[in-house]
């Protein structure tokens, strides 16, 4: 079975994450441009691009992607915490993108449960 990744509730969370990093990058040095900055913007994207990729696939083709989704989304959580030890977000938005990443997670599990 295939899916279509656009309805799918975890690919739109997925969206809506990168959409907020990009969004905080704006605020971060100019001298993070091309480390911090650009781990961030690849790692958030990366999250809503492997469900939109493996929907294409087998239903056991597309949990391994969900895999490397889930990565990214512990990956990114891994950067937001040097981000806020460097200062660059404070606790407020480091929670509440650490909330919406841990929901994503969640979702996410479940829904590859599904497909087993």
């Amino acid at each position: 079975m295939r899916h279509n990744y656009k309805n799918l509730k975890i690919w739109q969370l997925g969206i809506e994450i990168a959409n907020d990093i990009s969004d905080i990058l704006l605020e971060f040095p100019k001298h993070e441009r091309y480390d911090l900055s650009s781990q961030l913007s690849r790692c958030s994207v990366s999250i809503a691009s492997n469900i939109a990729e493996g929907s294409s696939r087998t239903d056991k083709s597309f949990s391994h992607f969900i895999d490397i989704s889930l990565g990214s989304s512990f990956e990114l959580i891994t950067q937001l915490i040097v981000a806020k030890h460097r200062k660059y977000i404070n606790e407020i938005i480091f929670n509440q993108l650490e909330t919406k990443i841990e929901e994503f997670q969640r979702m996410t599990m479940s829904f590859q449960n599904g497909l087993k």
